[in-house]
């Protein structure tokens, strides 16, 4: 595990049996391995955590990972989104950063997530709350998608908005913008987290079913980290297809 971090650093895996697109997909099998299995062992096998648990209101999901020798936490509550899931989990629990890993992205990139943790090693008067991914869009289906959410920031890469129109709007065509999709992978301060777990949802977060807004809506900053790599999630019976060729 980690080594050398001022900071308690975890890793959680919030995961839900149910799924409105793919329900069961978690122990769906991925080439000989579940795909909650394969995220958990992909998280571990980083070494940039003190722990590692998955987060589950599921007993089949338990059982798979406790049977290989994993942590899991079971949810005591019904939460809305995997922050509050997160959150109840490590209410009681002495650590400093929790990053949330999505439990239908086994194709973790180690480099990504060290540059999350990164944010808060370098944060030395501790004034950033969470941070997170951003990867450039330049298609212009994938730009106007609802189902990709976009972010702009200000010049010091903290975020402004996110939203699933494409923003900002294109009214001078000229202005030569690059389009953001945020991926929803975060590193939290757990006081960060906890706040979000007892604040209220606001309007604006209800409108958008964006999650991250609520710390926008209540002052949180929010660093957000660009990389290339292609986050590959696990929605449909298709995407499980094409993640089966991409580990052969």
């Amino acid at each position: 595990m980690k080594t050398g971090s001022k900071n308690k650093v975890i890793a959680m895996i919030p995961a839900r049996y149910e799924a409105s697109r793919f329900p069961g997909k978690l122990l769906q099998d991925l080439n000989g391995k579940t795909v909650i299995r394969r995220t958990y062992e992909a998280a571990v096998d980083t070494n940039l955590f003190d722990d590692v648990y998955v987060v589950t209101d599921s007993d089949k999901i338990e059982k798979e990972i406790r049977k290989h020798g994993g942590k899991v936490i079971m949810s005591q509550k019904e939460h809305e989104c995997g922050s509050d899931r997160i959150a109840e989990a490590v209410e009681n629990m002495e650590v400093d950063i929790v990053l949330n890993v999505q439990g239908d992205e086994p194709f973790i990139d180690k480099n990504s997530l060290a540059k999350l943790l990164d944010v808060f090693e370098q944060d030395q008067l501790k004034e950033i709350d969470l941070a997170s991914l951003k990867t450039a869009l330049y298609e212009s289906d994938d730009i106007t998608n609802p189902n990709n959410v976009k972010v702009i920031t200000d010049h010091n890469g903290f975020a402004l908005y996110f939203s699933r129109f494409p923003i900002p709007y294109p009214r001078d065509t000229s202005a030569q913008v690059t389009y953001f999709k945020h991926i929803g992978i975060y590193a939290f301060r757990k006081s960060a987290l906890m706040d979000f777990y007892r604040l209220p949802m606001l309007s604006l977060e209800a409108a958008e079913k964006i999650e991250c807004i609520r710390y926008l809506e209540y002052g949180k900053k929010i660093k957000m980290i660009e990389t290339s790599v292609k986050s590959i999630g696990i929605d449909t019976p298709e995407d499980l297809e094409k993640a089966r060729k991409l580990l052969d």
